[in-house]
């Protein structure tokens, strides 16, 4: 079940209503089955409902523990013992259905105290004026809060905070001595879209952010929540101005970003990264511990511990500086040929 801080469940649905909510036809099994939670088809229990939408995910389904799974037709067949198979063109779209459904956000209540009665401030912190603290948000020790920030419900923040004017955070775990500078965005639902037979849907996500100690978070920059893994920015690291962390990534200790970098969802960073201004890293694309990325690079596949990489797409800089050399003496030569 996602975390009950920041997320509640609704009341559980049997699959013949999921069916009729979804469209999908339950290919075996009782259709009295109550689902309570969505998952993964790796975390999924026998009360969950996961799906898998091609045969990439065909060891995954074949080892799931779901008690129902939204599948294609092609993949029916492939459905373990024990996990009743619900045919669908669209196995994704009818999860995000289904998913929403059974499980909603914890939101700020719309009335009532700026600061809720069952939020938890420890001794020495500044709040300043303006600011929302949601139902069971918990603040250290002698953190500072800024004007107008919005602090969502379950929100746990460490002690020796700063928090700037307008940030917003949601759905995280924060540690101590992080600072989160003006109008930064902690939390919010990461990209996440399927197409379904009514168009497209959003997806849910069901993480959370964790800043480990003494993060550092520039100005304007958002990190999203996970999908239904956490998104992680590990101890030490420093986030410049304009960054946009997407959801599920994962990056180590000690790591540099530069302003207008982008990391895309379910990235991994090793520790002691250096990314240089407007760099981008695709998505599910591994960074090795040490590797420097240069300042506007586009680094579509994975980058060995250590090395500098840099333009686009990205490549190791002495591949980059012979074939930018190679260009530059070719361009002469023709300029200097005659018709």
């Amino acid at each position: 079940m996602p975390d009950p801080r920041f997320f509640q469940a609704l009341r559980p649905l049997s699959l013949r209503q999921i069916s009729e909510l979804t469209g999908a036809r339950i290919a075996s099994g009782p259709g009295d089955l109550m689902i309570a939670e969505p998952a993964t088809l790796d975390r999924a229990t026998g009360a969950a409902v996961a799906f898998a939408t091609d045969r990439k995910w065909l060891a995954r389904l074949e080892a799931t523990g779901a008690g129902a799974c939204f599948v294609p037709e092609a993949l029916v067949a492939a459905v373990p013992e024990g996990c009743i198979a619900l045919e669908t063109r669209h196995p994704q779209a009818s999860w995000a259905v289904t998913a929403d459904a059974l499980c909603q956000p914890i939101l700020q209540p719309p009335t009532g105290d700026w600061i809720d009665a069952t939020a938890v401030l420890e001794a020495d912190v500044v709040v300043g004026p303006g600011v929302v603290i949601g139902p069971g948000a918990r603040i250290g020790q002698g953190s500072h809060i800024g004007p107008g920030v919005v602090i969502g419900p379950g929100v746990s923040i460490g002690r020796n905070c700063r928090v700037g004017p307008q940030a917003v955070i949601g759905f995280a775990l924060i540690g101590d001595n992080v600072r989160l500078h003006a109008g930064v965005v902690i939390g919010e639902a990461g990209f996440g879209a399927a197409g379904g037979p009514t168009g497209v849907v959003d997806v849910p996500q069901f993480g959370r952010v964790i800043l480990q100690d003494n993060v550092t978070v520039g100005s304007h920059s958002c990190i999203d929540r996970g999908a239904y893994e956490d998104t992680v920015i590990g101890e030490n690291t420093k986030i410049d101005n304009l960054v946009h962390i997407a959801h599920n990534v994962r990056i180590g200790r000690n790591c540099l970003l530069a302003g207008f970098v982008g990391i895309s969802g379910s990235a991994v960073i090793g520790d002691g990264v250096m990314f240089g201004g407007r760099a981008g890293l695709a998505d599910h694309v591994e960074v090795g511990d040490g590797a420097s990325i240069g300042a506007g690079s586009g680094i579509i596949r994975k980058v060995p511990a250590g090395e500098v990489w840099t333009g686009y797409p990205g490549r190791p800089v002495r591949e980059f500086l012979r074939e930018t050399a190679w260009v530059a003496n070719a361009a002469r030569r023709k300029g200097t040929t005659k018709s």
